[in-house]
């Protein structure tokens, strides 16, 4: 494989199947977008030597590591291993910037990755990042595994197949916890809010490739059309604007996008989506360098569209989704609903180092239309709309039955996904009081199951069953509901 099409694929691993979460310059520099996708690749390899050619010889710090280097070469009581010294000099550089996005991938780790670019799009298929050094899910990706696993923004994986991730870098952990489909992997996960670590099994399989969804409804006599967008990668600006296209011109009079659970991506494609909308009085979004200097991206539109727009978010969305909502709202005007974002306000650029090894570092702030900074901030919304509790409940591993005059976290969630699904088991705190046992009772009586009043691993699966579900009924989605109701007020 030559090296663009190889790189080109690891920023499609990295930006849509299970990587890094983030937005992604590719490998061109932030800059007027005048090249073709063809021409950016064609240059992407050169762009990237000439960035990392930019240290000067005689540097005296230069030196003061190339002084420690012979130093333990020839002087360390333990062999050593010349090369990883190099790495590890490297590694620790990149350390010392203490930023979970920019990473090293020595040359046996690229090697691995490229191994596996025929079957990149097989795994688990979520977005991860480094997070306090815990690999951390930014989101799971719409129909993947991960998404029918339970796994959701925020939870930190700690261990794959009984194995630690402790000590481990990003690409590593990525290593061991993305396969072949049909291959089953089993994540220790722990989840905010939820005193012990869940168990999850996955079971690997395709991921899929689409990132843009449509769909309409009718909203007191008006047709809306809903675009979702479940993350950005190489061909997303270009099925959204066919997506637009088609919808237009079956008349919608107004307009939803959806990106929610939305991990971020390609740069490029957020800013070509957002051209479609925002005039070019205002920028669409700017980046800054690390010299403090700022480049603004317009559009070359005249106006707005002469329908309403509304944009559904959450904790899940980040990045490059998150561009996109501060552009559509400081500078389109549109109404943001939902819950508050993820928070990552940076971009990275791919470098390879010419022997197979590769840096990713952080190279840019991206800043919204009107120069805020929303990193570890996230974006709050203009009309806040959490979904149900029962949304939020979690899956319960049973080793013995819960039962009366019990309390934790377990108990918790039988009792929210209990009143989810309109039982009532009087408390929801975690008490297993006697409210709570009757309504254990009757949905025993109601499903079938050995009517105990006990909580088995039985019951718990029923009621975990019936919640994925009811989950999923877009009847019950609050926030969508909320973003067709704002939409034509």
């Amino acid at each position: 494989m030559n090296i663009k099409t190889r790189y080109a694929a690891i920023i499609v691993v990295l930006a849509v199947l299970l990587g890094a979460g983030g937005t992604y310059i590719g490998m061109q520099y932030l800059g007027a977008d005048t090249e073709t996708p063809a021409e950016r690749l064609a240059n992407a390899s050169q762009k990237a030597e000439n960035l990392g050619g930019t240290s000067a010889e005689g540097d005296p710090n230069l030196k003061k590591v190339d002084q420690a280097f012979d130093i333990i070469k020839n002087n360390a009581l333990k062999d050593v291993d010349q090369q990883q010294l190099v790495e590890g000099a490297i590694q620790g550089m990149l350390d010392t910037l203490e930023d979970p996005y920019s990473v090293y991938m020595d040359k046996k780790t690229m090697e691995q990755f490229n191994q596996t670019i025929e079957s990149s799009f097989q795994g688990i298929g979520a977005e991860v990042s480094m997070v306090n050094d815990t690999v951390t899910v930014v989101a799971p990706i719409k129909g993947s595994p991960a998404e029918e696993a339970g796994l959701k923004p925020n939870d930190q994986i700690l261990k794959v197949d009984g194995e630690s991730l402790k000590g481990l870098d990003l690409y590593e952990a990525v290593l061991k916890i993305r396969g072949e489909k049909g291959s089953e992997v089993t994540l220790k996960v722990d989840r905010p809010g939820v005193s012990e670590p869940l168990t999850v099994d996955i079971v690997r399989d395709k991921i899929p490739l689409e990132t843009v969804y449509t769909d309409t409804k009718t909203v007191e006599g008006k047709k809306a059309g809903i675009i979702e967008i479940t993350s950005f990668s190489e061909k997303t600006a270009e099925d959204f604007k066919k997506a637009l296209t088609k919808l237009e011109n079956d008349g919608i009079e107004g307009l939803v996008i959806d990106v929610r659970g939305n991990p971020g991506g390609l740069f490029t494609d957020v800013q070509e989506i957002l051209k479609q909308f925002i005039p070019k009085d205002h920028p669409i979004v700017q980046v800054k360098n690390s010299k403090g200097e700022v480049s603004k991206y317009y559009s070359d539109i005249e106006s707005k569209k002469d329908y309403p727009i509304t944009v559904v978010m959450d904790e899940g969305s980040a990045s490059a989704s998150e561009i996109l909502a501060a552009a559509m709202h400081e500078a389109g005007g549109y109404e943001l609903v939902g819950t508050k974002t993820f928070g990552k306000g940076t971009v990275q650029q791919t470098v390879p180092m010419g022997d197979g090894s590769t840096i990713k570092l952080t190279l840019f702030k991206w800043l919204t239309p009107e120069g805020n900074w929303i990193h570890e901030k996230g974006i709050n919304p203009t009309v806040k709309v959490k979904q149900p509790d029962y949304f939020y409940t979690n899956p319960v591993e049973i080793e013995e039955p819960l039962t009366y005059n019990q309390n934790g976290d377990k108990i918790k969630s039988i009792q929210e996904m209990l009143k989810g699904l309109g039982y009532k088991p009087g408390r929801t705190d975690g008490y297993f009081s006697e409210e709570t046992k009757e309504a254990v009772e009757k949905f025993q009586s109601d499903h079938q199951l050995d009517v105990t009043g006990k909580v088995s691993s039985e019951t718990a699966g029923k009621l975990e069953e019936l919640i994925v579900n009811k989950v999923r009924d877009e009847k019950n989605d609050r926030q969508m509901k909320k973003a067709l109701e704002v939409l034509f007020q």
